[in-house]
């Protein structure tokens, strides 16, 4: 992978951006489960770059991560580093993108994770599989974007426009010749496989007069559902089968993707993409025609907010659990521990103004009040060489030091501390983690990432999460699993894991103006008694900080 600037022009405007190979978005990477990947990534360009390979579990391979200061270094202009990990247990479509400030706007790409020879899908084979990726396009440099929100305290600007495989389609000004075409014939059955790249949006996705089948979520197969609409946040993958009808029907059918968000409106892009899903005409002279003329048929999207939707849509969402693809939940529980997960406050610097929810505050966000500061050297590597004093501390809150009633009127005092504090957990033990959402700077969703893991979500609701009534409700027969999950708008979510992969784990927001707010963390596991439960020795051209 070259990462290399490369010049573009959407929305009738061009600017350099960042991508790999000059592609954007990037190239796709092709591999199958079991196999060895080794990627050599060259920058040549003027940002420090790292390459986060997203719901790949690495097993003991942490040092191909990615993520810039937690698992290692970056890879700074002018330098290159190879990325080794085997694929293990794990079938279906994941994604990479760049894993440092807003740098994975143009760098991004699909990962297309096959079975191995000779065993099927469990559900029928499509006659032909698409990646969609959405993203999230900004007319300006998105470095400069975040780096004076950064400088303000206030909320970054927003983007210009979604896109589809880097498209953003006919209804943005200018844009009709860079549409997503995908074009089908009668008959026939179709993978798609979705990912949600964008920075900081869920987004809705349906197709007009087509009911997409979800065979698959975070590269996990799920029990089959037939929806109208999906819902994917920033992170995670949804593979669905869409069946085209069985003659030619005289019309072209509009994709469309928007956003869902309980946010205040003007805090994020409230546009919509579209692309078009064409039918050859068997009634032309010139093979694979498509009619320019056709009625275009618009699908219904959700209202913006609708959070019950949302609630209902994951709730549907169970794993296989057949004896091949086993929902191996931990039914007992080692650690427990209570996150909230929110924005919040930090005072404005002495007689600065800043323009943050009051003009003495800036945004800031946190996991148990606590805002992640990003060390300046890697903590997988300060963990391994036990330099870790001054770097982090391994006592992150197990619960909020203060409770209070989390999606109640907010507390008078907002603000929130910061630090560099990791979860420590011993090699094997199981964990239940409930993440608890909160009204600070009003309630949101929010996208959790584990790296490292894949975790079952055992239960969700709304409001606070009530230990006695919440946990009889637990679903740990067949939860799905997945490795990004929305903590739902004032309301908790619940996940279980085990903890079999030593290293350090980040675990955060996938909206990207929460991660620079914050709300970030790391779980630290370490080695286990046996030989293949200890974490590998860094290669040898890790890069240096």
């Amino acid at each position: 992978m070259q990462v290399q600037m490369t010049n573009v022009t959407r929305l009738c405007s061009s600017k350099s951006i960042v991508t790999v190979n000059g592609q954007f978005p990037g190239p796709t990477v092709f591999a199958r489960e079991g196999d060895l990947v080794v990627v050599r990534v060259v920058n040549h360009v003027p940002y420090n770059m790292s390459i986060h390979w997203h719901g790949i579990r690495q097993l003991r391979s942490g040092w191909a991560d990615g993520p810039a200061y937690i698992t290692q270094c970056p890879i700074q202009s002018g330098q290159s580093y190879v990325y080794k990990f085997t694929i293990t247990g794990q079938r279906g479509t994941l994604w990479w993108h760049a894993h440092i400030s807003w740098l994975r706007a143009t760098v991004y790409g699909a990962i297309v994770i096959l079975p191995k020879p000779g065993v099927p899908y469990p559900f029928p084979a499509p006659d032909k599989e698409v990646p969609i990726m959405f993203g999230e396009w900004w007319t300006a440099d998105t470095e400069a974007v975040i780096s004076q929100a950064l400088q303000t305290g206030g909320g970054p600007n927003v983007s210009d426009a979604f896109t589809i495989n880097g498209l953003p389609g006919p209804l943005y000004n200018c844009s009709a010749k860079d549409t997503f075409k995908l074009k089908v014939q009668p008959g026939k059955t179709y993978m798609l496989r979705i990912i949600n790249a964008a920075l900081n949006d869920e987004l809705f996705f349906s197709i007009a007069g087509h009911p997409l089948t979800i065979v698959d979520v975070d590269a996990v197969y799920i029990k089959p559902i037939t929806v109208e609409t999906i819902l994917i946040t920033p992170g995670q993958t949804t593979n669905v089968l869409l069946t085209t009808k069985p003659s030619y029907p005289g019309a072209t059918y509009y994709m469309l993707a928007a956003p869902y968000s309980t946010a205040r409106s003007g805090t994020f892009d409230n546009t919509t993409v579209a692309g078009i899903l064409e039918y050859e005409d068997p009634a032309s002279p010139s093979p694979a025609a498509f009619n320019k003329n056709l009625p275009v048929l618009k699908p219904t999207l959700p209202q913006i907010n609708d959070t019950s939707f949302v609630a209902n849509y994951t709730g549907k969402l169970r794993s296989l659990a057949t004896a091949e693809y086993p929902a191996d939940v931990p039914r007992e529980v080692d650690r427990r521990f209570f996150f909230t997960v929110g924005l919040g406050t930090h005072p404005c610097a002495v007689n600065g103004t800043c323009q943050g929810p009051t003009n003495d505050t800036r945004f800031a966000a946190s996991v148990n009040n606590v805002s992640f500061v990003l060390p300046t050297t890697a903590l997988l590597q300060a963990h391994f060489t036990g330099r870790s004093n001054g770097v982090y501390s391994p006592n992150f809150p197990a619960a909020p030091l203060v409770p209070f009633n989390y999606t109640g009127t907010p507390p008078n005092n907002t603000n929130v501390s910061n630090g560099t504090k990791l979860v420590v957990l011993p090699y094997g033990a199981s964990v239940e983690l409930v993440l608890q959402g909160t009204s600070i700077q009003g309630a949101e969703s929010h996208p959790l990432h584990l790296h490292g893991f894949n975790f079952f979500v055992v239960g969700q609701g709304f409001g606070n999460f009530d230990p006695v009534k919440d946990l009889a409700r637990y679903n740990l027969v067949d939860p799905v699993e997945r490795n990004t999950v929305g903590v739902p708008a004032a309301g908790w979510v619940a996940i279980r894991f085990r903890a079999d992969n030593p290293g350090v784990w980040f675990m955060h927001c996938h909206l990207e103006v929460h991660v620079s707010w914050g709300l970030k963390m790391a779980w630290l596991v370490l080695d286990g008694d046996r030989p293949n439960e200890k974490l590998l020795p860094p290669p040898s051209d890790l890069p240096k900080c």
